[in-house]
């Protein structure tokens, strides 16, 4: 077979994966599971709806319209011999795909008939086929589809927050673009983009479940074409600093006023290691994750309900710190969080809720492993961000409070804006 294979097994939990390298660059992440009932597989690309501008080697930088990656991932499923959700309807394998906005996924998960529903996967995400019928068929459907999330309060509440703060950057369109731009796309276009970031060496396949690891990398090896590695450079943006706006709002029928607080993270906005990543999960944990003292005084005082949450929102060219929910006051909600950053950033982090919220990120991650998706799911993220299986909890063990108070120190509390939903 043409891979590169090694194992990996994290000496605490003894968990193990195989991670393999095939020559075409494409990467594999397999965990057996022998004990496990169900299966499950994403063949995934690192292509999402931010690159809409990029070359391919020595060509000159293009622009394509928006929302084509999102168009790219609905046509991929009707091929020249069949549409493959009727496939997977033979095999009785539960199949979809996601768009978002640095990656495009196709998944499946069954219980029988795991090499076929493989097969069926690796088949169709290989074999493009557009022609100018099918796409102009697909911009009516996915049409519909952007008109329905202009009515859906938690979708628009986070574009607008995006709006807000990013003033040239793509993150701020919505995922399956518009109307006017779908309208724009064509069956060449299509392609061009398929055969820029549909290269084996922009891919991955992640599997996790009761198979044969080498029965699976030699499908794998059998249906992968032989390619010239794709040089892929995006572009860098040219983005300002600062916020669009401070404030944005908008009016739709809810029961409660929707927001969503973000601070735009300049400081991680091109490149940012594993470690910094985690150490700005668990500033979110400490400042305001459920067991923060800010998040119980804050639900008790009935500003926030239990639908509150946070996020580290990063991809190539952007990243901020989010905060939504529901309140009836969602400006003070604002200036609490800001006002708690602030405390860690001039006093530290205490330290029994730093060792709380490490251990509670800890062991999610341990749990993780007893379910398929979400160890697909931490094999996706090595796979996008070049991080090694594992390592993450390599870091929590070693991470310190220290480097949570230097991570609030990093962030610039001027750029915080807020975005409201009220009726």
């Amino acid at each position: 077979m043409s891979f590169e294979t090694r194992k990996i097994t994290d000496p605490k939990t003894n968990e193990g994966c195989t991670v393999a390298v095939h020559s075409s660059g494409l990467k594999v992440y397999i965990s057996e599971k022998a004990d496990f009932s169900v299966n499950y597989a994403v063949f995934g690309t690192h292509y999402g709806s931010v690159d809409t501008e990029f070359s391919l080697g020595n060509d000159p930088m293009i622009t394509v319209p928006e929302g084509i990656a999102h168009f790219l991932e609905h046509k991929l499923f009707e091929g020249e011999d069949g549409d493959a959700f009727e496939k997977y309807a033979v095999t009785g394998a539960s199949a979809n795909a996601y768009t978002s906005f640095d990656r495009t996924c196709y998944l499946f998960s069954c219980s029988e008939r795991f090499y076929e529903n493989l097969d069926i996967l690796l088949g169709f995400v290989s074999s493009p086929y557009f022609t100018p019928e099918t796409v102009q068929k697909e911009q009516g459907i996915i049409g519909q589809e952007i008109r329905m999330y202009e009515d859906v309060p938690g979708w628009r509440v986070l574009f607008n927050l995006l709006r807000a703060m990013y003033h040239n950057h793509p993150v701020k369109v919505e995922i399956a673009g518009t109307v006017e731009s779908i309208a724009e796309i064509t069956d060449k276009t299509l392609y061009d983009c398929y055969r820029t970031f549909y290269n084996p060496s922009n891919m991955f396949v992640c599997l996790c479940g009761n198979f044969d690891s080498e029965k699976v990398l030699s499908m794998i090896d059998d249906r992968i074409k032989p390619l010239e590695t794709a040089e892929i450079h995006r572009s860098e943006f040219s983005e300002p600093d600062g916020l669009v706006k401070a404030y944005t709002e908008q009016k739709m029928p809810v029961a409660m006023p929707l927001f969503v607080v973000g601070v735009k993270d300049n400081k991680l906005k091109l490149k940012r290691s594993e470690k910094q990543i985690i150490a700005s999960s668990l500033l979110l944990e400490t400042v305001a994750g459920r067991i923060s003292p800010l998040y119980n005084r804050l639900l008790n005082e009935g500003l926030i309900n239990p639908q509150f949450g946070t996020e580290f929102f990063y991809g190539h060219g952007y990243a901020a710190l989010l905060f939504d929910g529901e309140s009836s006051d969602p400006e003070k909600v604002r200036d609490a969080i800001l006002a708690e950053l602030r405390s860690v950033a001039e006093n530290g982090v205490d330290p029994d809720l730093f060792e709380d919220a490490r251990r509670k990120l800890y062991g999610k991650e341990i749990r993780a492993f007893n379910d398929v998706e979400e160890t697909v799911d931490g094999f996706i993220d090595c796979a996008m961000n070049g991080f090694e299986p594992f390592n993450s909890l390599k870091i929590l063990g070693e991470i310190t409070a220290d480097d949570i108070t230097a991570r609030a120190n990093e962030l610039d509390l001027t750029l915080c804006a807020l975005s409201v939903i009220k009726a």
